[in-house]
C-alpha cells in the first residue's frame, strides 16, 4: 500500500466528544475469534469495541445522503428509526431509517463476523422520491481509537488496487471495505474538513483530502449505489496494523453477509436454548426475557471469561470527551456479581462460575476489590466500597447452595473467600462509599451485604473444617446486625410526624468519628449538588436502600420498622409515571439532567431508576404480595426504550422533544444498564419460584426465625464506638499485639488485658464489663509491646440503658 496523500486542513479538529448513550441495540458474536462488540442508536452504529469490551474504537458510523439543488440529509438526525432483532434472543438487528421528508429509506442488517474481527452492515438504499440517480450516499465514520477521539490518524490508501479508508490510534487500526466500488473518499478533521462539512457546504467531497494526522478525525466515502445496485455490504475490519485490518475487512467481505449471519445467529440460538424458559412477551410481542439475557451476554468478555462491563455506553456521552475514558464500559465488582446472579437465575451456572473465577483473579492482595476496573483488573476509580468487597462471598455461596460449587471446587476458592472475609471484618461495617459511590458511613444496603456475606462465608469455612474463624465471622455479623438500628434507624423526626410513622431507616449515617452525638445526628454531604446545597441532616435523607435488609434476609418484610420505612420512601421518593411508579435513589439526589433537560455536568437532579422498581417488586414478593410484584414487573418493562433496553434512569419532567426526553422514557444516562437487566431476569425467576431468588438463607434462619442477638460490642480504631448497652461484653480489636490498660471507675482500679491473635490476624480481647451498670464509662489506652511504647491517648465507651451511639 502506497500513496502520496494531501493532509486535510483544520488540525487537530474540534474537541472530541462521544455520542448518545441511548442505545437501541448491542451485540457481539459469541466467538473468541471476533473480539468486536457494537452498539446502535438513532439508526446507526455508535461505539464499536475492539479488541476488548472495555476498549471503544469508534464514536459512530452512519450515512449521509445528498441530492439535487443542494439536498443534504443525515440518517441519524433527519429520519425516523425502527429496530428489531433477527429473532428472540439474538443480538443481530434489522434497522429501517425513513427520511422525515419522505425522500428515501435505508434498511440495514448488522452482525459481526464470528471468524475474525470485522463488523458487517448490509445496506439497502431505496429512493422514495425521484430515482437512484438523483442521490449520492456516503458512509461517515468517526474513529475513536482507543477510548479517545483525539490522537487519531485517518487516511485513504489503496488496497488490492482499490481505495480503502483507514485509521489508526494507540496501537489499533481499522479499515472500511465496500462490496460496491468506493467513489470519492476523504479524510479530514472533525468540524473543519471532515466529509460532513464538505458535503454540507460544498455538496461534494474533496478527494485531495487523503490524510488527517493526530487529531479528531473522520473518514468519508461514497458508496457506489445505482439503479442496478441498491444493496451494498460494508465490512469494518480491525487489527494491529493497517494490513491486518484491511485483510480482515476484505476476508469478511468475500465471505459475505449470509454466511456470517448464519454462524452468528446459530451461536446465539444455541446459547439461548440452554437457558431456563422464563419467556415473557409484552403487548407489542417483545420477548423481554430474551432481550435481557442477550444484553447480559453481549456485555461479556470472551478473552477474560466471566468478566462483564456495566454498560456499553457513556452516560451523556454527547457531552463528554476524552477526559471520560471509561464511561460505564468498566467492571464494577457489584454489578458483576449482580450480572452473574442474572446468569444463574437464567440457568447458566457456567458463566456465573467464570465470574467468580474472574473476581478471584482481580482480587487485591489485602482482600478487597477495586471500585471499578479495566478488564485486566487495574483500578479506574480509587474508592473502596464495602458492599463490593462482600458481594463475591455471596456469589460463591449462591453457587455452592445451588450445587455448582461442591466441596472440592469450594476449596479452590477458599483463598479468595478467606481474604475477602478478612478484609470485611477488619474494615467494616463503615464503608468508604455507599453503593451509589458517594458517601462514607453506615449504609443499610452495605450493612445488609456485609452481614449476610459474613454469615455465608462462615458456612463455607465450616464446610472446610475451619470452625474457629467461622465462629468469629458469625460473632462479628451478630454484633453488627444488633446495631443496624442504632446506626441507621431514627424516630421522632419531623418526617415521622408528616408521614405518621414511628421511625424509619435513613439512607446513610456518617461514621462515629464526625463529632455528632450519634451517627444518625450527623450531616451527610450530598454529591452532585451545587456547593451551597450539599450537607443535609442524615435523618432528612431516605432511600430504597433500606429494602436490602429484607432482600438479604436480615429483617422480615412485615417488620414494623420496615413497613414504616416503606411509607416514608413512598412519600419522599415515589414518582408516578405513565408506566407506573418508579423510585428515586434518595432524597436530594443530584445525578441526572438539570431541570431544563440539559445533561448532567457534575451537578444536576437525580431521576427515577427502573432498577429500583425491580428491587421494590422483590420486596413485595417477600411480603407475600405476588400480584403487586407482577404489576411492578410490567412497570419495570414499561420503562424500556426502543428494542426493550432498560435505562439507568427515566425522565420525570414534561416532554422535551428538542432534547429527546419523553415523560416516562429513558433519560440521557446509561442505556442499557446491565444491572437492571439482571434484576429483570431475577424478578422473572423469583415470580416463577414464588420466592426471592437471591435471598441468602443464613440471615433468615439466624435473625428472623431464631432471633439471635450478640453479647458483644466491638471497638476498633476504624470503628470507635462511643457507647454500648449494659450487659454486653466489650471486645477490643487491634491490628497488632497489644495490652489494653483499662478502668471502669475513673482509674481507682486498673486492669491489663492482653490480646490474642485469631485466624484473620486480628488481635482481640474481650473485656468483662457486662456487669457494669449504666452511667459508668470504660476508659482505656494501649501498650504496644512490640514497639515498647504507650498509645498516650485515652479512649472511652459509655454504658447506657439502651443501645445507642
Amino acid at each position: 500500500m502506497a500513496a502520496t496523500p494531501t493532509v486535510a486542513l483544520g488540525a487537530p479538529g474540534i474537541p472530541a466528544r462521544w455520542t448518545s448513550s441511548a442505545k437501541s441495540g448491542v451485540g457481539t458474536a459469541l466467538s473468541p475469534a471476533s473480539r468486536i462488540w457494537f452498539t446502535i442508536s438513532h439508526g446507526i452504529l455508535n461505539e464499536i469495541y475492539y479488541p476488548r469490551v472495555d476498549s471503544a474504537c469508534t464514536r459512530d458510523m452512519g450515512l449521509l445522503v445528498t441530492g439535487p439543488d443542494g439536498y443534504f440529509s443525515e440518517e441519524k438526525r433527519d429520519a425516523t428509526h425502527t429496530i428489531e432483532s433477527f429473532e428472540d434472543g439474538v443480538a443481530a438487528y434489522r434497522l429501517v431509517n425513513t427520511a422525515n421528508d419522505g425522500a428515501w429509506q435505508i434498511e440495514k442488517r448488522i452482525v459481526t463476523d464470528s471468524k475474525r474481527p470485522a463488523l458487517l452492515q448490509e445496506i439497502t438504499f431505496t429512493p422514495l422520491k425521484g430515482t437512484a440517480a438523483d442521490y449520492r450516499v456516503y458512509a461517515l465514520l468517526a474513529p475513536h481509537l482507543v477510548n479517545a477521539g483525539m490522537g487519531n490518524t485517518a487516511w485513504i490508501d489503496d488496497f488490492e488496487g482499490k481505495p480503502m479508508p483507514f485509521a489508526s490510534g494507540r496501537g489499533v487500526c481499522l479499515a472500511l471495505a465496500s462490496s460496491l466500488p468506493w467513489g470519492d473518499c476523504s479524510a479530514g478533521y472533525v468540524g473543519f474538513s471532515d466529509g460532513w462539512q464538505q458535503l454540507h457546504h460544498d455538496g461534494q467531497l474533496d478527494p485531495a483530502c487523503r490524510r488527517a494526522e493526530d487529531g479528531n478525525v473522520a473518514l468519508t466515502g461514497e458508496i457506489g449505489f445505482s439503479a442496478a445496485n441498491r444493496k451494498a455490504l460494508l465490512a469494518l475490519g480491525f487489527g494491529a496494523t493497517p494490513q491486518e485490518a484491511a485483510d480482515n475487512a476484505a476476508a469478511s467481505l468475500r465471505q459475505g453477509f449470509e454466511a456470517a449471519s448464519k454462524s452468528y445467529v446459530e451461536a446465539w440460538r444455541k446459547w439461548q436454548a440452554g437457558l431456563l424458559p422464563l419467556d415473557r412477551r409484552t403487548a407489542s410481542g417483545l420477548n423481554t426475557y430474551r432481550v435481557s439475557t442477550a444484553v447480559l451476554a453481549a456485555h461479556r468478555s470472551l478473552a477474560k471469561p466471566g468478566a462483564a462491563v456495566a454498560s456499553l455506553s457513556i452516560p451523556w456521552g454527547f457531552n463528554k470527551g476524552d477526559d471520560d475514558l471509561g464511561g460505564y464500559h468498566l467492571v464494577w465488582p457489584r454489578d458483576l456479581v449482580e450480572t452473574a446472579g442474572g446468569f444463574l437465575a437464567a440457568g447458566d451456572a457456567e458463566v456465573a462460575l467464570q465470574s467468580l473465577a474472574y473476581l478471584h483473579s482481580i482480587q487485591q492482595p489485602d482482600g478487597h476489590w477495586p471500585q471499578n476496573a479495566w478488564l485486566d483488573g487495574s483500578a479506574y476509580w480509587p474508592g473502596i466500597q464495602m458492599d463490593e468487597c462482600a458481594f463475591p462471598l455471596l456469589l460463591a455461596d449462591a453457587l455452592r447452595r445451588a450445587g455448582h460449587l461442591p466441596s472440592a471446587a469450594l476449596i479452590a476458592f477458599m483463598p479468595m473467600i478467606e481474604k475477602a472475609a478478612s478484609y470485611v471484618v477488619r474494615n467494616g461495617p463503615v464503608t468508604g462509599e455507599d453503593r451509589w459511590e458517594e458517601d462514607a458511613g453506615y449504609s443499610p444496603f452495605t450493612l445488609a451485604v456485609e452481614i449476610s456475606a459474613l454469615l455465608a462465608a462462615a458456612e463455607m469455612f465450616d464446610i472446610c473444617g475451619k470452625t474457629e474463624p467461622a465462629n468469629y465471622l458469625r460473632e462479628t455479623a451478630d454484633s453488627w446486625n444488633d446495631q443496624i438500628e442504632r446506626w441507621t434507624y431514627v424516630t421522632g423526626t419531623t418526617l415521622c410526624a408528616e408521614v405518621g410513622v414511628e421511625g424509619y431507616y435513613v439512607r446513610i449515617a456518617p461514621p462515629d468519628d464526625v463529632g455528632a452525638a450519634s451517627p444518625k445526628d450527623g450531616f451527610v454531604p450530598i454529591k452532585n449538588r451545587p456547593p451551597d446545597d450539599t450537607d443535609r441532616p442524615a435523618e432528612a435523607i431516605v432511600s430504597p436502600d433500606a429494602l436490602a435488609l429484607v432482600r438479604f434476609g436480615l429483617r422480615a418484610a412485615d417488620d414494623p420498622r420496615i413497613v414504616d420505612t416503606v411509607k416514608v420512601i413512598d412519600r419522599q421518593l415515589r414518582c408516578d409515571l405513565p408506566q407506573g411508579p418508579v423510585w428515586y435513589r434518595y432524597t436530594g439526589d443530584g445525578y441526572g439532567e438539570h431541570a431544563d433537560g440539559s445533561p448532567f455536568d457534575g451537578t444536576g437532579q437525580g431521576r427515577p431508576w427502573p432498577l429500583l422498581v425491580g428491587e421494590r417488586a422483590h420486596y413485595e414478593l417477600a411480603a407475600g404480595r405476588k400480584e403487586k410484584a407482577a404489576s411492578l414487573l410490567k412497570t419495570f418493562e414499561g420503562s424500556a426504550g426502543p428494542g426493550g433496553l432498560l435505562p439507568e434512569q427515566v425522565w420525570d419532567g414534561p416532554d422535551l422533544p428538542e432534547r429527546e426526553l419523553r415523560h416516562g422514557g429513558p433519560s440521557g444516562s446509561a442505556k442499557p444498564l446491565v444491572w437492571a437487566h439482571s434484576e429483570h431476569i431475577k424478578l422473572l425467576r423469583s415470580l416463577q419460584d414464588g420466592a426471592v431468588f437471591d435471598m441468602p438463607p443464613q440471615g433468615v434462619k439466624r435473625y428472623i426465625e431464631d432471633r439471635t442477638t450478640s453479647p458483644l460490642r466491638t471497638w476498633r480504631f476504624n470503628n470507635k464506638i462511643r457507647t454500648m448497652s449494659a450487659g454486653k461484653v466489650l471486645r477490643v480489636e487491634l491490628s497488632a499485639r497489644g495490652v489494653v490498660h483499662w478502668t471502669s471507675d475513673k482509674w481507682l482500679t486498673v486492669q491489663d488485658s492482653k490480646t490474642a491473635e485469631n485466624a484473620f490476624g486480628v488481635h482481640l480481647v474481650d473485656l468483662p464489663v457486662a456487669g457494669i451498670p449504666p452511667g459508668n464509662t470504660i476508659v482505656f489506652t494501649f501498650f504496644w509491646p512490640d514497639a515498647g511504647r504507650w498509645e498516650n491517648v485515652d479512649f472511652s465507651v459509655g454504658i447506657d440503658e439502651l443501645d445507642r451511639a
